[in-house]
């Protein structure tokens, strides 16, 4: 998580100027095409209603012309799809700040055992924030994923035995529909 898209140097939560927040993915495209990244984002929130403020606004950082040609390509794609205007904007990349710590792996944070866990792991909260494990299991948190890729990947992810049921249990409650 972090903010992204204005022109303020060095943005924080509590003074953010007009940058939104956003994250950002770094992808190898032999393994996922941009095009999936972009299914996900329009699958994942509400695309057709203005937001209240700069800060949650629905935007597309692109690195490169052909990421744009995606990207609106995509865009006009799912304005069909829904029949409806799409208020997202499509913008170049001009910079990243990563959020604060506090403000990373938002439903591990609510974990304090699995949390706990990591914090073994990992010396430092960089290294935590950059812990593709840790991405992965705050994303089973959240209800994202299945349980079939989750039983496929558990022992990677470095828990021990209790952290495995630990994350089993929540991950199957968290959400019936997309965690089952």
């Amino acid at each position: 998580m972090g903010y992204a898209g204005g022109r303020k140097a060095h943005p924080t939560y509590e003074d953010l100027g007009d940058h939104t927040e956003s994250i950002q993915i770094d992808f190898d495209p032999t393994k996922i095409p941009y095009e999936k990244l972009l299914d996900v984002f329009w699958a994942n929130h509400n695309p057709t209603h203005a937001a209240y403020s700069r800060q949650y606004a629905s935007l597309i950082f692109v690195h490169s012309a052909e990421q744009r040609r995606l990207a609106l390509a995509s865009k006009e794609r799912e304005e069909a799809r829904r029949k409806a205007k799409i208020v997202t904007e499509i913008l170049p990349a001009t910079g990243f700040t990563l959020a604060e710590g506090y403000h990373q792996k938002y439903y591990l944070r609510g974990e304090r055992e699995l949390l706990g866990e990591f914090a073994a792991m990992f010396g430092s909260t960089a290294e935590f924030v950059n812990s593709t494990a840790a991405a992965r299991v705050n994303g089973y948190l959240g209800g994202n994923g299945s349980m079939e890729q989750l039983r496929e990947e558990i022992d990677k992810l470095g828990l021990s035995p209790a952290g495995r049921e630990r994350l089993l249990e929540i991950a199957r409650r968290a959400s019936p529909v997309r965690c089952n």
